[in-house]
């Protein structure tokens, strides 16, 4: 017998259902100006970081072992973009060669509806953060971005970007 019902739906689901909710509403959160939708933006970018900044050092400490530096924005406005904020794990092998850093990005296109979040190399996902409790539910998203950055970078490269990759094995 299946506990979902008396569970309810995981929260990528219900994060997607709120996204589908404020496209057919024409809302993001509730809000329908654009000022009250970036001003929520704001704070979904603020209760994001520390989730965002940890993801990447995980991935620092085990693929990357130490070697990586972790950089963040925090909030920018681009007059032609929009708002957005930029989580980003540099390090020396990436750099050498040529490849771009496993990002986070957070963004609220100038002409977007409501914000997203996507990798350097990878698709879109909705942004619909208004809790810690949603900021801490977007981990596994944050952390499939952050993968699948790292995956493409290495069909960009080569494995030999991954420091734990090259050491020998244990």
């Amino acid at each position: 017998m299946s506990t979902a019902s008396t569970v309810g739906p995981p929260p990528h689901v219900t994060s997607l259902r709120r996204h589908f909710e404020d496209l057919r509403d024409g809302t993001h959160g509730n809000r329908s100006t654009r000022r009250a939708k970036e001003a929520l933006f704001a704070v979904a970018v603020d209760l994001l970081a520390p989730h965002a900044v940890r993801v990447l050092r995980e991935i620092d400490t085990h693929l990357l072992l130490g070697r990586g530096d972790v950089t963040t924005t925090g909030l920018v406005d681009d007059l032609d973009e929009g708002p957005s904020a930029t989580w980003a794990l540099t390090w020396p092998e990436q750099r050498w060669a040529g490849v771009a850093p496993v990002t986070l990005h957070a963004f609220f296109g100038r002409t977007f509806h409501h914000p997203h979040l996507r990798g350097a190399t990878n698709g879109e996902w909705p942004l619909n953060v208004y809790s810690d409790h949603d900021a801490a539910a977007e981990v596994p998203t944050l952390r499939a971005i952050a993968a699948g950055d790292l995956h493409d970078l290495v069909f960009q490269a080569d494995y030999r970007i991954i420091p734990a990759v090259n050491r020998a094995s244990p």
